[in-house]
C-alpha cells in the first residue's frame, strides 16, 4: 500500500496594509465566499489557534489580524514589551489554516493620531475596566477599525476576556456593524490556568501557584450554585473567601473577585444560570484574568 505524507498547509497571504486586505476580500467575495475575523495582539498560543480552527467551521476564509493595540494599554503597562514574535506566529496560523494574515501598521490603524475614538460604555467602566480605566475604549476602538476594514461576516473572540466579549457585541451592535460576533470557550492547561500570551511572563515557581485562580474560581462558582449559598450575603462572602485564597496562594493583588450577571456584568444578587465569577489577580511578573459560569 503506497501511504502518501499529508500535504503541507498553504502558507496564508500577508496584507501590510487596509488596501491589500480589501483586495483579498474582494477576491473571495467575487467567489462566493464568506469571510472569518480572528483578531490578535500576537504572540501567539493554543488558545488562539483554536479561535483559528473554530471559525473555520464558520466561514470559507480566514483572516488572523495581528496589532499590538496602544490605546488599550495604560500608563505603566506593558505595551513596549508585551511579547513579539511575527515568524512563530506566522508559522502557527499556516499549521492553524488561516487564509490571510493582516499586519497593518500603526498609521493604518490611527492615521489621525493614537488616540481612541470609540466609548465601551458602561460595560467598559467595571472590573477591568475600574483597574484599567481607558482600557476598553480603546479595544473597542481598535476592534472598530478592523471589523471596518475587513468587512467580515463573522468574527471569534474569546470567553477568556468575556468583558471583552461583551463589550464587543454591544459596540458592534451600536454601529450597526453588519457581522455576527461568536465566542469561544476558553482553553486550559491541564492544571486549569487560562491560556494567556502573558503566562510567558511567569516564572516556574509561579506558574505553579497560578493555578489556584482557576481552581478557586471553580470552587466558588460550584459552591455558589447550591440553594445555601446563592443570595447576595453569601456571595459576597464567597468573594471574600477567594480574594484571601488567591493573597494566600501567591498571588500580591487582586483586583477584583465578583459574581456578576453575564449579560450586562452587574453585581449579582442571586445566583442563576445567568451568573459568572470573574477575576483578575497579579502573581509575579503577569495580571491573569478568569471567568467561569455558576452550575446553578
Amino acid at each position: 500500500m503506497n501511504i502518501q505524507p499529508p500535504k503541507p498547509a498553504a502558507t496564508p497571504a500577508i496584507a501590510r496594509d487596509a488596501v491589500e486586505l480589501q483586495a483579498h476580500v474582494a477576491t473571495w467575495r467575487s467567489a462566493g465566499q464568506s469571510i472569518g475575523l480572528v483578531p490578535t495582539m500576537g504572540a501567539l498560543h493554543d488558545g488562539h489557534l483554536s479561535l483559528i480552527r473554530a471559525i473555520k467551521g464558520e466561514a470559507d476564509r480566514v483572516v488572523v489580524s495581528i496589532f499590538v493595540n496602544p490605546t488599550q494599554f495604560g500608563p505603566g503597562e506593558d505595551f513596549k514589551t508585551y511579547p513579539r514574535d511575527t515568524e512563530a506566529d506566522l508559522g502557527k496560523i499556516t499549521a492553524a489554516g488561516g487564509d490571510l494574515v493582516y499586519l497593518p501598521g500603526l498609521g493604518d490603524m490611527y492615521p489621525d493620531g493614537v488616540t481612541s475614538d470609540i466609548s465601551a460604555g458602561p460595560l467598559g467602566d467595571v472590573m477591568c475596566g475600574a483597574s484599567r480605566p481607558g482600557h476598553f475604549d480603546g479595544v473597542a476602538s481598535v476592534v472598530a477599525r478592523l471589523l471596518r476594514q475587513c468587512l467580515p461576516d463573522v468574527a471569534i473572540f474569546g470567553e477568556k476576556d468575556y468583558q471583552q466579549l461583551l463589550v464587543i457585541r454591544h459596540m458592534t451592535a451600536t454601529l450597526n456593524l453588519p457581522v455576527r460576533i461568536i465566542a469561544a470557550p476558553i482553553l486550559r492547561q491541564p492544571d486549569g490556568l487560562a491560556l494567556s500570551s502573558r503566562n510567558r511572563y511567569l516564572s516556574a515557581e509561579d506558574r505553579v501557584s497560578a493555578a489556584a485562580l482557576s481552581a478557586t474560581l471553580r470552587d466558588l462558582a460550584a459552591r455558589a450554585g447550591t440553594p445555601a449559598s446563592n443570595d447576595g450575603a453569601s456571595l459576597r462572602a464567597l468573594e471574600a473567601e477567594g480574594r484571601q485564597r488567591l493573597l494566600d496562594a501567591g498571588f500580591t493583588r487582586v483586583d477584583y473577585l465578583d459574581f456578576r450577571d453575564g449579560n450586562r456584568l452587574e453585581r449579582a444578587e442571586q445566583a442563576s444560570g445567568d451568573t459568572r465569577v470573574f477575576a483578575a489577580a497579579v502573581i509575579g511578573g503577569a495580571r491573569l484574568i478568569d471567568n467561569m459560569a455558576v452550575t446553578a
